[in-house]
């Protein structure tokens, strides 16, 4: 990094006040994925970044995923997974694994370099204080010799349904960070996987978030000739979609954004994680970074 004079980092800090002002003991919820947790170094730096955050009277929960590093897990155990249609089969003997990785070593990895960078991280999974209920996933695939629709059943998985806030309200505004596993439960007391984006919008809109960061590896929204697209209402981004400049693995990111618009989140920014100070670049500078996607 080249030496800022002392006289520049005041001038830096200064104009971040209004950002600050902004922000001020708003909720923030910032969903940490799979590749844009990248190297230690990375989640270090992230971490400091949400330590800040909580110093400048902001309110960061954050919520994580962990693809890779369960994948390595099974892979590690030898259990092998079904697909259907792309969709991983999350069946017992896994659901059991997902629950060791993303409640125990990805989420309290995330607590420990937090508290090491001075917060005081909480980590938590939606299974806590009934955070979160879900009910059973169910896809629709084709079948390519019949092409009749059937349902596809897959296993230990959810989608988010009712999002009880009595535990994070308890560490909310407490100097408190919550750091949250996207995992559920279901009426019948099963344990279901969430995606973690969708799992991030459920949490935001029932705490009426002001923001909901998505960290991706993708530097956010592109146009039809891949140049960022700064800010989207919810109509231009549903056109986007219909007319296919967004596709493939952004489709979803973008409808979790409207889902959580609709929940009650302010504006939800799809910003490229494994960018240095990703989050401190989006809150509190005037150029901020990503997508913005507001009602």
């Amino acid at each position: 990094m080249t030496d800022i004079s002392p006289l520049d980092q005041a001038r830096i800090l200064s104009e971040a006040l209004p950002h600050m002002q902004q922000y001020d003991e708003e909720t923030i919820v910032i969903k940490y994925g799979g590749h844009a947790m990248g190297d230690e170094e990375t989640a270090k730096n992230f971490a400091r970044d949400i330590v800040l955050l909580e110093q400048t009277a902001i309110n960061p929960v954050v919520v994580h995923g962990g693809g890779p590093q369960i994948a390595t897990m099974l892979k590690r155990l030898g259990i092998v997974s079904e697909f259907a249609a792309g969709l991983r089969i999350t069946d017992a003997a896994t659901i059991e694994i997902v629950e060791m990785v993303l409640a125990g070593s990805v989420n309290k990895q995330i607590v420990g370099y937090i508290n090491e960078a001075g917060g005081k991280a909480v980590g938590l999974s939606g299974k806590d204080g009934n955070m979160v209920k879900a009910s059973k996933t169910t896809r629709t695939i084709i079948d390519p010799d019949s092409h009749i629709e059937k349902a596809v059943d897959l296993g230990f998985v959810g989608d988010p349904e009712k999002v009880d806030l009595t535990l994070l309200n308890q560490l909310i505004g407490y100097e408190l960070i919550p750091v949250l596993a996207p995992l559920a439960t279901s009426k019948e007391g099963l344990t279901l996987n969430v995606n973690a984006d969708t799992f991030a919008g459920a949490v935001a809109g029932a705490l009426k978030a002001k923001r909901l960061l998505l960290l991706t590896d993708v530097p956010g929204v592109l146009d039809k000739s891949k140049k960022l697209i700064p800010q989207l209402s919810v109509k231009d981004a549903r056109k986007l979609i219909a007319d296919g400049t967004i596709s493939g693995g952004m489709i979803p990111k973008v409808e979790t954004c409207i889902y959580a618009l609709e929940q009650g989140v302010e504006g939800v920014v799809i910003i490229d994680g494994k960018m240095q100070h990703a989050v401190l670049l989006e809150l509190f500078t005037n150029q901020g970074t990503g997508t913005l996607i507001h009602k």
